[in-house]
């Protein structure tokens, strides 16, 4: 990954390149917005593509890294400077092309992969993420163990040449879809919570693994249950140090949490523009002054919060962990969120709260599942915590 800084000449000239390449490369139909769940993608073995354009979008960006950008060129990445990366992503927005991969791969264990990792295990897993060939789930919450994750009970008995893993986790966003998993395990069943536990790889179709849907009230859900009996897996597929996976699992919480924090930052139809769409004003102006105050201030809270998280990302690519800033990021964000949409369903009025397929039929689900949000990843009470004891430093907290 390259650390020197680019004169204003190279950035140009990087810029100019960047640009030309974009708008020869882009297809037209990765320049529309996002407007239904397969219009996004994740890849992996059985994904399949919306349509041509966005195979060709994701193999162009992937053959020159840019899939990850920054991530070192000799793992697939781009090797990018994080100057050279703000400018390909300022001009991706200029053309208002698609991300070509979404990854818990790319947005959770890659960054863990790259701190954490042995060489071959980087060299056999990053390239594929960066090429979008194998989609991975997280095994982190259990039914008893959510915010108090050190309570896992999932367990991992050395079996010599492997290990036999028997037991449960929740919320397994697209379990049912990935081709890999990143699992906590307990592999030390008389040490203290945080101290047994081991940070394991493997393949979701290995003889043993089974997953079970979880319907949400909005009538969509990503999330599975997922079962382990007697589930083998390598010792080479443990990462880090046996027993020594709470450290990981914590780097990689902060990324997920940056993750979810993100959706704060989504590019989506602006609220006034969706309140004049709705209400049909000639005029262009809404007649009750508080909902335009409640507008104007959330999209206002919504630019300075992207410019916050732009920054902290800056930050963390120029070698800055970001700690518990994730969490202020998290809790920000995923409330920011919830502010939306409480919005669009006031704008909406009784018709945001159909479920007929008409024009207003998205907002009522999407409405629902923002209450998500704020558990997800840490509630938004555990985010409080974290960040009155490790950034405000409050006394007894």
């Amino acid at each position: 990954m390259s650390a020197q800084l680019k004169s204003v000449d190279q950035l140009e000239t990087f810029r100019r390149e960047t640009r030309a390449w974009l708008e020869a490369n882009c297809p037209a139909e990765m320049r529309q917005p996002v407007t239904e769940e397969g219009d996004v993608c994740w890849g992996g073995r059985r994904w399949k593509f919306k349509n041509d354009a966005q195979r060709v979008w994701l193999e162009r960006m992937a053959e020159r890294g840019w899939t990850v950008p920054e991530w070192p060129k000799e793992y697939g990445g781009g090797g990018l400077s994080k100057e050279e990366a703000r400018v390909l992503r300022e001009e991706m927005g200029r053309l208002s092309c698609r991300v070509p991969l979404t990854s818990f791969g790319i947005s959770m264990l890659g960054p863990a992969l790259l701190k954490y990792g042995n060489e071959q295990q980087k060299r056999e897993h990053l390239p594929k993420i960066v090429r979008g060939e194998i989609r991975w789930c997280q095994g982190y919450s259990e039914p008893g163990a959510g915010s108090d994750l050190a309570s896992l009970k999932t367990r991992a008995e050395d079996k010599g040449a492997h290990f036999l893993v028997n037991g449960s986790k929740i919320w397994t966003s697209y379990g049912d879809k990935a081709d890999w998993i990143f699992c906590l395990v307990r592999t030390d069943f008389s040490a203290k919570k945080q101290e047994g536990i081991s940070f394991v790889l493997f393949d979701m179709q290995s003889p043993g693994i089974s997953t079970r849907p979880i319907r949400l009230i909005s009538g969509y859900s990503p999330f599975t249950q997922t079962f382990f009996d007697n589930v083998q897996v390598p010792k080479e597929n443990l990462m880090g140090e046996l027993n020594k996976g709470w450290t990981i699992a914590k780097y990689l919480l902060t990324h997920e949490r940056n993750m979810i924090g993100g959706m704060g930052t989504q590019r989506q139809t602006p609220l006034s523009q969706l309140a004049i769409k709705s209400i049909g004003l000639a005029s262009g102006k809404l007649a009750e002054g508080t909902l335009r105050a409640d507008i104007a201030r959330f999209e206002m809270d919504a630019l300075a919060f992207t410019l916050t998280m732009g920054r902290v990302m800056d930050e963390a690519k120029a070698g800055n962990e970001t700690g518990a800033v994730s969490s202020m990021l998290k809790y920000y964000g995923t409330e920011l969120n919830k502010r939306r949409a409480e919005l669009a369903m006031s704008i909406a009025g009784s018709e945001g709260l159909k479920f007929d397929g008409q024009t207003q039929a998205d907002i009522a689900p999407v409405w629902l599942r923002t209450k998500a949000n704020s558990i997800e990843g840490g509630t938004s009470e555990v985010q409080l915590n974290i960040i009155a004891k490790n950034v405000l430093r409050l006394p007894g907290a």
